[in-house]
């Protein structure tokens, strides 16, 4: 462009002045009446103004280049992707799919080990992994989210499709990044190298706290199902077992590390403290689920009695607003809400039964024809929403070793509806979700093996996350 201005301007500049020659003091000076102008014809503008355009035209294909690429950035770092080698859907669909899985292990392991600094340090010092944390917490989230509307055919055509999945692998790696960054500071934090005593401590006293625990829980576990049948308590069977394999390899771990921690072999000590750190983490999610299902349970059962007369008050209500229309669509749905209502009040009084699934039957059941007016449906909803995602989070973290990426979608899901003040339809939805997570990790675990935790927990991400092991 500016080529072909200097181009158009430069004749008008030296129009009318000679050039100068040497000893010029025999030719006649400038402004002599004999003096004649040069003549100019419309062809010499031509190819400068044949340039000038050619230099607007790229000028506007490259604004309009850069403004297409600017639309179409997916990825957290604002990087295209390219269209030309670009990975085949299928390949990069299994890489995203991989990271998934990755990311969240990253995220879990990191949380554990955490677990066990601030018991030692402090809430105070471990505040800034404590943030690194949950900021690859919120990156592994949007990239869970992504996957779902992805699952969900959203969006529909392969090249958005590819941009959808190139954008979870970028939140993914985000995430091992930001853990990555801090892993440094928080091996400073630990100490272990010069301390490792203090913390095989700390972790000897969980170890003792949890055991006596454990055997509460199994009696726990004993009574509930004495109580509620067996059907209540299917999702936490043998987590009490699978809680004692996870001591009993601590116990051996705990004492290794002890052992090499008196005979001053400070690498043997660290790592067999941080795999039994490990062992006792999954043994509390197992004791932990017991003991929260014990809670939930009864008050589900606390709350069946009001779920009733709550679901009484809402088919009168659609009887009402039916009574003008009889033999309707509206009065098939009451017909069914009565009769889950009748079946439920008789497995009631019938013995034991599980106050969970008599909650869940009885929302479902009154749903079609509720109008808002019994709130307790709504605190019903909420609290089943609340056990089954509860109960999915715990069966994936302690089983995440067989764990793909669909059950961990499907569980992230039902997490962000339940952060973000769910109505009755979303709560349900939540609670389909977690219970589909559940199902699919347990076919996960038939699939291949259900592996004792035999790993430390390590704070980090994908290039830390081994580097003391």
């Amino acid at each position: 462009m500016l080529v072909a201005l200097a181009w158009l301007v430069l004749p008008g500049m030296t129009s009318g002045v000679d050039a100068p020659v040497a000893g010029g003091s025999e030719r006649p000076v400038a402004g002599a009446s004999a003096q004649q102008e040069p003549e100019s014809s419309p062809g010499d503008l031509v190819l400068p103004l044949v340039a000038a355009v050619a230099a607007v035209a790229v000028a506007g294909y490259g604004y309009v280049r850069r403004t297409r690429r600017l639309r179409t950035r997916t990825t957290p770092g604002g990087e295209p992707l390219p269209a030309q080698g670009r990975p085949p859907l299928g390949e990069l669909d299994a890489r995203a799919r991989g990271l998934l899985v990755d990311a969240d292990d990253w995220v879990r392991t990191s949380r554990e080990e955490l677990s066990f600094a601030e018991a030692r340090a402090g809430a105070e010092a471990v505040a800034p992994f404590a943030q690194a944390l949950r900021d690859a917490e919120g990156e592994l989230a949007s990239a869970f989210r992504m996957r779902q509307r992805f699952d969900d055919g959203v969006p529909d055509d392969d090249t958005r499709r590819q941009q959808a999945l190139a954008g979870i692998v970028g939140r993914c790696e985000e995430a091992g990044r930001r853990l990555d960054a801090e892993a440094a500071g928080f091996d400073q934090l630990r100490g272990l190298e010069g301390d490792v005593g203090g913390a095989l401590e700390v972790a000897e006293a969980r170890f003792r706290e949890l055991t006596a625990r454990t055997g509460s829980a199994d009696a726990t576990l004993t009574d509930l199902g004495k109580r509620y049948g067996p059907a209540a308590v299917a999702d936490v069977s043998g987590y009490v077992e699978q809680a004692k394999d996870r001591l009993v390899f601590a116990t051996s771990r705990l004492n290794e590390a002890r052992q090499g921690a008196d005979l001053g072999e400070t690498e043997r000590a660290i790592r067999n403290l941080r795999t039994a750190e490990g062992a006792v983490a999954q043994a509390a999610v197992f004791v932990d689920s017991v003991e929260r299902l014990a809670e939930e349970l009864a008050s589900a059962a606390g709350l069946v009695s009001a779920a009733l007369t709550g679901g009484e008050a809402e088919i009168a209500g659609a009887r009402e607003r039916a009574a003008g229309s009889p033999g309707g669509q509206a009065d098939v749905r009451i017909s069914h809400a009565d009769r889950v209502l009748a079946d439920v009040r008789e497995e009631v009084t019938g013995g034991p039964y599980d106050p969970m699934e008599a909650l869940r039957r009885i929302v479902r059941g009154v749903l079609p024809v509720a109008d808002g007016r019994a709130g307790v449906l709504s605190a019903a909803a909420a609290l089943m929403a609340r056990s089954s995602t509860g109960a999915a989070h715990d069966h994936i973290t302690t089983h995440r070793g067989a764990v793909g990426s669909a059950p961990r979608t499907r569980l992230a899901e039902a997490e962000r509806l339940l952060a973000a003040r769910p109505g009755l339809t979303d709560l349900l939805t939540a609670d389909a979700l977690a219970r589909r997570a559940r199902d699919l990790a347990e076919q996960d675990a038939r699939t291949h093996g259900r592996p004792l935790a035999a790993t430390a927990a390590s704070f980090g991400g994908p290039r830390t996350r081994t580097r003391r092991q």
